[in-house]
């Protein structure tokens, strides 16, 4: 009978697992240094403010992988012997496999900052940044947080919720232009600085300061300020966790490289999730994908390979959501921080400055390419077909009640939406008051 060994009990290898037992009765051992159970690494903040304890995090009870014939081993893997088919781990016996699955997630950033392994600096990925985090956070008087995406916000976030001062390193001109226009991120950093924290736009981490005790006093910044802290948290951005793989036959670039169908070019090897690179990227996508759902369909996809359906990876339409601070995010298709020379927008902004929608479409043949939404949820089943169609922007703008998913009683805006954008285009057709009315979507 086959052995299957995944490293990685993250979504994608969990995913994985899950998926081969429910299409076969191979053996599958699951193998993680980080947690004994696989865990939401999404609500790794929610446990630091209070909101949520640990076991809270685990979608399965302990006894579902004894129950499903998944073997679970806590240890760290040394080496990969590709030749053998074996793996050697820390502290227990090596493992002869027959199909490898890798799965072994993103690292953060460190960009040779002198003094970025002083005590009370770390990343937030893993459980043990979380630890790191608590211990380091106890009683401090500031904290510093470095880069300007998703983590970093969350990181700010979770001092701020301890009352802890926080002042928030970003290079760019606006919180995260670099993915978000200029108007979404001219936003969301009035909101960052609404909630108190310190922003420092174009700004840079030059150093890390230690006092006597090897621990955090300060950073200094690219400007030659330099900022009394007792926590720094390195939050600008990750890179696929290639270290099990360097030594090996196995090709990286960025990470492991991998096909349409998840193989690497070892023949029964494979990589899924954070830590995998597509050879050629999905047309509008990149070729590392680094969110929850991409590991969550990776893994599916993956297991119907390995149990005889062989198939390749389509994600379909991209998408992602996010929350910064009150404020929540969702994305859906494709909205670059410029527009493409064939590209049109529709920006919308409430006056209460918490609520957005912003559209792109082809200029010329009126396609709806994709849209940010801030402050008001959307359907992802609506925008999915939408965008698999090629509908136009006159649809979406008739439609935008048909796709709302904000709860009951909530206001909705799109009778606003509609009418500025038809300001702004009124050569573009979008469905009148009555028609939607007929169409039960208004």
């Amino acid at each position: 009978m086959k052995h299957i060994v995944i490293i990685g009990n993250g979504i994608a290898g969990t995913t994985a697992a899950r998926h081969i037992r429910k299409n076969s009765d191979y053996d599958i051992t699951l193998i993680s240094a980080e947690s004994k159970h696989f865990w939401s690494r999404t609500a790794l903040m929610y446990i630091y403010m209070g909101h949520m304890k640990y076991h809270h995090t685990k979608p399965y009870e302990d006894r579902f992988w004894k129950k499903n014939r998944i073997n679970l081993i806590h240890d760290y893997v040394e080496k990969i012997d590709t030749k053998q088919k074996q793996v050697t781990l820390a502290s227990s016996p090596p493992l002869r496999y027959d199909v490898l699955i890798i799965a072994t997630g993103a690292k953060p950033n460190k960009f040779g900052w002198p003094g970025q392994e002083l005590e009370g600096v770390t990343g937030m990925v893993s459980l043990q940044d979380l630890d790191r985090i608590e211990r380091y956070t106890q009683g401090i008087a500031r904290g510093v947080v470095v880069g300007g995406g998703l983590i970093g916000i969350e990181l700010s976030e979770m001092l701020h919720s301890r009352n802890i001062p926080v002042t928030f390193l970003v290079r760019e001109k606006q919180f995260w232009n670099n993915v978000l226009p200029e108007q979404e991120a001219s936003m969301i950093s009035r909101h960052i600085r609404e909630h108190h924290i310190d922003l420092k736009l174009e700004t840079e981490l030059k150093e890390i300061l230690p006092d006597k005790n090897g621990r955090v006093r300060a950073v200094v910044t690219n400007t030659g300020e330099e900022i009394a802290c007792q926590f720094v948290g390195l939050t600008a951005g990750v890179h696929p966790n290639t270290d099990l793989v360097k030594s090996t036959a196995i090709e990286t670039n960025r990470g492991v490289l991998v096909n349409e169908f998840l193989e690497t070019n070892i023949p029964d090897v494979y990589a899924i999730g954070d830590c995998a690179e597509r050879r050629k990227a999905i047309a509008g996508r990149t070729a590392i994908e680094q969110v929850w759902y991409t590991g969550r369909m990776m893994g599916e996809t993956v297991a119907q390979t390995i149990c005889g359906n062989k198939i390749a990876y389509h994600p379909g339409p991209w998408f992602n959501s996010a929350k910064f601070f009150d404020i929540e995010y969702q994305t859906y298709g494709n909205v670059k921080p410029q527009l493409g020379a064939n590209e049109d927008e529709f920006y919308w902004e409430h006056s209460s400055g918490k609520l957005a929608m912003h559209f792109v479409f082809d200029k010329n043949e009126q396609t709806f390419f994709g849209i940010n939404t801030f402050g008001i949820r959307l359907k992802h089943e609506c925008f999915d077909q939408w965008l698999k169609e090629k509908v136009d922007i006159g649809h979406i703008i008739s439609h935008l009640r048909e796709a709302n998913f904000d709860p009951e009683f909530f206001k909705n805006h799109e009778k606003d939406v509609i009418q500025a954008f038809s300001g702004q285009y009124p050569e573009i057709r979008v469905a009148s008051r009555q028609r939607r009315k007929t169409l039960g979507i208004f």
